[in-house]
């Protein structure tokens, strides 16, 4: 089995890969091309982020800069907005629903590395899906953990951590992030 099918697969496998090193490369150009697009075509992202994308739904926006790992495992709903500053770590699938909101600076990482430092050092990781459910908004800064679920129309508090999934409705913030 490749690296990249264990990825995908949800195993334990190793990021120092050739293919997957030329999937992030794909993803860093990509990323570029968007990220230097002039300021008046920013109502559209740049056709090849929106080609790289696993979904893209309509009117979706990500404002410049932006980052994510691979790009291919990025799900946007509908509506769905990504303001200034965002990073993906896409190593697992990542699925924002519809007319969900990032605010600037949101991190999003699915990569879950090897505790044991010589596997760490062989590149070991593991990559759980984060899902945010529809009408999410997530504050300025904050930061979403491997394997993390965030319900429809929940609230994560500015700065926040978030280690553990998110009921529907339900607002979080702190660290970790806690119910308020």
């Amino acid at each position: 089995m490749t690296q990249k099918a264990k990825m995908l697969a949800g195993e334990w496998y190793s990021c120092l890969d050739d293919e997957l090193e030329m999937m992030r490369q794909r993803a860093r150009t990509a990323v570029h091309q968007h990220n230097t697009m002039p300021p008046d075509a920013r109502g559209q992202m740049a056709p090849q982020l929106a080609e790289l994308l696993g979904h893209v739904g309509r009117e979706c926006m990500i404002e410049a800069p932006f980052h994510c790992s691979y790009g291919v495992n990025l799900s946007l709903g509908d509506l769905s907005y990504l303001n200034a500053g965002c990073v993906i770590l896409d190593s697992a699938p990542v699925r924002i629903g519809a007319g969900t909101m990032l605010g600037p600076a949101v991190q999003i990482y699915c990569a879950q590395h090897a505790k044991d430092p010589v596997e760490r050092a062989k590149g070991m990781e593991i990559a759980l899906p984060v899902t945010l459910g529809d009408n999410v908004w997530i504050g300025g800064g904050a930061t979403l953990m491997p394997g993390v679920t965030i319900g429809d129309n929940a609230i994560v508090g500015a700065g926040s951590v978030v280690t553990r999934d998110v009921a529907p409705d339900q607002t979080v913030m702190g660290n970790p992030a806690r119910a308020r």
